[in-house]
């Protein structure tokens, strides 16, 4: 059975393929020659996951997984959120999204944040979510280099260290993409070998 990952990050694609049995193959959006940027335009998280998985169901015929990650930061009342990538501007830079988030935080007590990951699933004619969420706070001032995004400024609950300092062995176990990804490996496995 094939199956499309809505991304051409092959490191993520490949990481997936690894974690699914062999009946199940993985093709990126390039392998179905769909080279365009899909829309991101969303409101949501979730919507931003379903559009991506939408687009490629419906326009290239496939059973798609799309996701998207947001940065959801309490005092700033959920932002950056759905725009987090591009949260200093459309350059979609990681060190301006972070220095604009420190300062935005300056002064401010509250530093309650979390990682939410949101996977749209569209498999035969039926679309299904799956949710993971890593809690934890904005620290003073970013640290370590491992990672992307606002991996050097997020402290996971549990942890001391930043996901920047986190070696990537631990990250991918606690992390928001570790547990949505792992909600849809299990519900995969278990439809498709049911």
């Amino acid at each position: 059975m094939k199956i499309v990952f809505a991304s051409n990050n092959k490191n993520k694609i490949k990481e997936i393929q690894a974690l699914l049995p062999s009946s199940i193959e993985i093709m990126s959006l390039e392998a179905i020659n769909c080279l365009e940027d899909i829309p991101e335009t969303a409101a949501t998280i979730e919507e931003n996951a379903i559009m991506k998985a939408n687009y490629v169901t419906q326009k290239y015929g496939f059973d798609c997984f799309a996701d998207d990650t947001g940065l959801e930061v309490e005092a700033l009342n959920g932002a950056p959120g759905v725009y987090s990538a591009r949260y200093a501007g459309p350059q979609r830079s990681d060190t301006d999204n972070m220095n604009k988030l420190l300062a935005e935080l300056n002064h401010k007590e509250n530093r309650t944040a979390q990682f939410k990951t949101v996977i749209a699933l569209n498999l035969k004619g039926k679309q299904y979510l799956f949710t993971g969420i890593a809690s934890g706070e904005i620290a003073i001032e970013k640290a370590g280099n491992n990672g992307f995004g606002y991996d050097p400024v997020f402290r996971s609950d549990g942890f001391d260290e930043t996901f920047g300092q986190l070696p990537s062995t631990t990250k991918n176990k606690i992390s928001h993409r570790a547990k949505a990804t792992e909600q849809l490996l299990q519900f995969l496995k278990t439809t498709l070998e049911s």
